[in-house]
């Protein structure tokens, strides 16, 4: 087998499923019981904590940890919100959760407002802002929040997938609340320049919240350099574990609890803590942090080599965001290939490489099973046959020249096997 879908998620390592083990059948206690047995639990739970932290450069006390990345953007966007929606209605955190569970229309009409006025009433709703290309986990969340009685915009980008920073800040208004924009994009990998995003922020006094997950332990994150205030990321993306992430709660950002019924993580999100999974997560994370310029090198040098050899090989491609032949290779994840294929739907051009052992994507696997085109290279300028034609290859420093040519070969023999059909 070849894979190459490490974007999707990738294989625990062994020293992470190593580090791991002695949770689930020697030091399994509560971490919440006070019993001496239990507190072993307790403290790999905040050595984890420490451990991340010492890695970000942020206070221990800042991390929060959740079930993944989806979670984590959930728990920003929507708190972000509800927080708002307390200081205009007078109402805590949680009250305003409780109460603002009213669509649009019912809020027109328990008003007793005119149109006219219910406009100018819901254009003083809290606002939050996100790029038109974010992972469904931010989409889902604004979208929801809008049913609450939200204003969102989504800000667009151009063909490579870079955010339009003018149009970001002319979308600013009084009521805006909360930034969300990703690091970098989980289909075609692109880099948005989050210090640029953190001046406007900032310049403004909005709060900042960028979804990680595809950049952390791949590139460097710098919460004072970007004036990040709010951050996800998610182990399985660096071979951790599935079903724990984080979120970063920068110092002096109030938001209201998430998950109630307990005091775990400070009182803002109950429920016991997933012991082995947050030491999996620590091990995995010091590794990706430790190793991440060597490999970085040779994904480049791979990425460059993949892109060349499928140009070389396949008629009709076009290398989707940015060109790393031909522009800066510092705004694209390194382990990332995109492509666009002429007159070939991915989907049909997944299953003949699934049967030469090749596993790939057509876009992100939150939204496999979807018979909508990709959203993201419809906002980069795409037709709608074109985003049908995406495919995504995402992979690690271990993938054997080989390999690669291989899967070019594969490629290149699909798609002119469908041609022909």
């Amino acid at each position: 087998m070849i894979y190459l879908d490490h974007a999707a998620t990738t294989a625990v390592s062994k020293s992470v499923r190593e580090a791991m083990l002695p949770y689930f059948s020697e030091d399994y206690g509560n971490p919440s019981s006070l019993y001496l047995f239990a507190q072993k639990a307790k403290k790999a739970v905040e050595d984890s904590r420490r451990s991340l932290a010492g890695l970000l450069g942020i206070n221990p006390r800042e991390i929060y940890f959740t079930s993944g990345g989806t979670e984590s953007d959930n728990w920003a966007i929507l708190s972000a919100f509800y927080s708002a929606m307390g200081k205009k209605s007078g109402l805590s955190g949680s009250d305003a959760e409780q109460k603002s569970g009213l669509s649009g229309s019912d809020v027109e009409q328990k008003s007793g407002l005119s149109d006219s006025d219910a406009a100018g009433q819901k254009q003083r709703q809290p606002h939050i802002i996100c790029s038109a290309i974010e992972h469904h986990a931010v989409l889902e969340s604004c979208k929801f929040a809008e049913s609450l009685g939200a204003r969102v915009s989504r800000i667009p980008v151009d063909r490579e997938g870079f955010l339009d920073l003018e149009a970001l800040e002319q979308a600013i208004t009084e009521d805006t609340v909360l930034i969300s924009v990703m690091a970098a994009n989980n289909e075609m990998g692109t880099i948005q320049n989050l210090r640029a995003i953190g001046e406007i922020a900032k310049k403004h006094g909005l709060l900042f919240h960028t979804d990680a997950v595809q950049a952390f332990g791949q590139i460097p994150l710098s919460f004072s350099e970007m004036g990040i205030d709010l951050l996800s990321a998610s182990a399985h993306k660096l071979h951790g574990p599935k079903g724990i992430g984080l979120l970063v709660i920068r110092k002096g950002v109030r938001l209201p609890a998430f998950l109630h019924g307990g005091a775990q993580e400070r009182g803002f999100r109950a429920g016991t803590e997933n012991v082995p999974a947050i030491v999996g997560f620590a091990k995995a994370a010091e590794e990706a942090f430790a190793g991440m310029a060597e490999r970085e090198k040779r994904k480049r040098e791979l990425q460059k080599l993949f892109f060349r050899r499928l140009l070389e090989e396949v008629p009709g491609i076009q290398i989707t965001g940015v060109n790393p032949l031909e522009a800066s290779e510092e705004n694209r994840l390194s382990g990332n290939v995109h492509i666009c294929i002429e007159g070939i739907e991915a989907e049909s051009l997944l299953l003949l490489l699934d049967q030469k052992g090749i596993c790939a994507s057509a876009g992100s696997a939150c939204a496999s099973g979807s018979v909508e085109p990709s959203h993201v290279l419809l906002a980069m300028g795409k037709s709608h046959v074109e985003a049908y034609s995406g495919l995504r290859l995402s992979f690690e420093e271990d993938l054997k020249e080989e390999e690669l040519e291989f899967t070019v070969e594969a490629i290149r023999e699909g798609v002119e096997r469908l041609r022909k059909e």
